[in-house]
């Protein structure tokens, strides 16, 4: 019963997607990492979630710089207590993209990956530089390198583009005013061309040439 429910829905969301335009396909799907978030529940893919996700990752790859340059007795209080406000803070940031969205409808953007994904391993590497005392690094550009990526994906790409997941499940076009924009370019071109007749010939003449 639950493969063929599993089976029903996956086949509701086939339907919806070929109802939408190539464009519009990309924009709620996304590249590969985006696409994988797309599978999960609603519930599960939240953007407080996957932010939250991010933040226990970098955790686990900062759990090295704190045991081997810490006693064996105070390195993992000190690790938990710092994964612990690194998760709240992405879980955080993740909630407060959602409300922005939410406000702004704005629709998802495609993060600046060249400068995003290198800054976890700049931050690591200076968290580790610091912690082995090689050089004095300000603790507030480690942190900040190895926070910044995850909830700068969450805002521009993630968080749009789970609303407009939430909208297609709640049965809404989240696309209903981009559809309208076609509509209103012959009145734009005749704005453009003002009362010259013989540019409005032209224009009706590419118009007739399109419906053809």
């Amino acid at each position: 019963m639950l493969s063929h429910r599993a089976m029903s829905i996956s086949s509701i969301w086939e339907e919806r997607l070929k109802s939408l335009g190539a464009s519009e396909r990309d924009t709620l799907l996304g590249t590969s990492l985006s696409r994988r978030f797309t599978k999960l529940p609603l519930w599960l893919s939240h953007p407080a979630n996957i932010g939250a996700f991010y933040g226990m990752l970098v955790s686990l790859a900062i759990i090295l710089p704190y045991k081997f340059t810490q006693s064996s007795s105070a390195w993992f209080s000190g690790w938990l207590f710092h994964s612990a406000l690194l998760v709240a803070a992405c879980l955080f940031l993740g909630m407060a993209s959602v409300i922005l969205v939410g406000i702004f409808k704005r629709f998802p953007v495609p993060p600046p990956r060249g400068i995003l994904y290198p800054m976890p391993f700049i931050g690591f590497a200076l968290l580790t530089i610091d912690r082995i005392d090689l050089l004095q690094i300000p603790s507030l550009i480690s942190w900040f390198l190895l926070i910044l990526p995850g909830p700068m994906y969450v805002h521009l790409s993630w968080a749009p583009r789970w609303r407009l997941l939430c909208m297609i499940e709640d049965g809404k076009d989240p696309f209903s005013d981009m559809a309208s924009a076609p509509e209103d370019e012959p009145k734009h071109a005749e704005v453009m061309v003002g009362q010259d007749k013989e540019m409005l010939e032209v224009v009706d003449t590419f118009d007739d040439l399109e419906e053809e």
